[in-house]
């Protein structure tokens, strides 16, 4: 090749090349923030991307979606949220917990963020109140903390020779103060012992488990922290191993071998979150989208379960139950 030929063979690849970054420039740039790891969560990123499709935004075509893992590490979230701001995307979606979310909040105030499941976000200083968030930031709250007394009830009501109780909770949750205060008064007024168990990696999941026979607890709560989110097929094995009843806060854990769950539809607010998310890449504010609550709640079942713990669900359970897994 003659060098005239290949300086302007260079020459035109060059110009496709800045053709096509500034056409991805020109897409608009969804950054999506998570505090967890990408398997475990596939399916509410499957149901994001859905709701952003029933906005008109699709991954790939008219929107680029930049994400950012943290696996767990909560330590690098501020340095993820610092670089999507670096960035200049156009909104950040920030899931996985209320600390994914706290470290977007804190990187920037003009950035739209959209959360998809944080309990009270008005207590957390996310947004000034639900109908009116007044910020850069708005989402849907779960009441995943708020509905751990009503787990506890009917943990209760499954096992009711169960006089000691423990609950697994993630020392990482500044909101655990609280909850185990609530927890202790209803557990007081029940006649129930509650033992706290806290737990941040697999292998403090192993010493929890191992430690309920020494404790007698008859029956556990798993608390809402995304790692246990994650770690559900380990929380499934290890409660099948040391055979204890536990109520979880998602369906996911009981389609996957746990007894039973209840709470929100938590891959149905993440539909949603995509479609805010649409949204606001069409103009909207999130000062102006209410913060959304869920008006249902799903009581699930999983019979197999319970008759490898040899339990029987009592029919009252039953009854109100949304969906029993045989």
């Amino acid at each position: 090749m003659r060098r005239r030929e290949f300086v302007l063979l260079l020459g035109g690849a060059m110009t496709a090349a800045r053709a096509l970054h500034a056409q991805q420039k020109a897409l608009p740039v969804i950054g999506y923030l998570n505090a967890t790891s990408p398997r475990p969560y596939a399916a509410n990123v499957a149901a994001f991307l859905e709701g952003l499709r029933e906005a008109g935004w699709v991954e790939g075509q008219n929107v680029v979606i930049e994400y950012r893992w943290a696996e767990n590490h909560n330590d690098q979230l501020p340095a993820f949220a610092a670089d999507l701001v670096g960035r200049r995307v156009d909104v950040i979606v920030a899931s996985g917990g209320l600390v994914a979310v706290l470290a977007a909040k804190s990187a920037t105030s003009t950035i739209p963020i959209v959360f998809p499941a944080v309990s009270d976000p008005v207590a957390a200083g996310l947004v000034a109140s639900f109908a009116r968030p007044g910020g850069n930031l708005t989402g849907f709250s779960p009441f995943q903390f708020e509905l751990m007394p009503k787990r506890l009830e009917l943990l209760t009501e499954l096992v009711p020779q169960a006089r000691v109780i423990a609950l697994l909770v993630s020392p990482n949750d500044p909101r655990n103060a609280d909850l185990v205060r609530d927890l202790q008064e209803v557990g007081r007024a029940n006649w129930l012992q509650l033992q706290i168990l806290e737990a941040n990696s697999a292998r403090e999941l192993d010493a929890a488990f191992a430690s309920l026979a020494a404790l007698r607890a008859g029956a556990l709560v798993v608390g809402v922290d995304p790692f246990f989110f994650i770690q559900r097929d380990r929380l499934v094995g290890l409660a099948a191993q040391h055979a204890v009843p536990a109520i979880y806060p998602w369906r996911d854990v009981v389609a996957a071998g746990g007894l039973i769950s209840y709470g929100a539809n938590i891959t149905a607010l993440h539909r949603q979150a995509g479609i805010y998310t649409g949204r606001i890449l069409k103009g909207e504010k999130p000062a102006d989208l209410p913060v959304q609550q869920p008006t249902t709640f799903e009581l699930v079942v999983n019979l197999k379960t319970a008759t490898a713990l040899g339990l029987t669900i009592p029919s009252s359970i039953l009854a109100r139950a949304d969906e029993v897994i045989e």
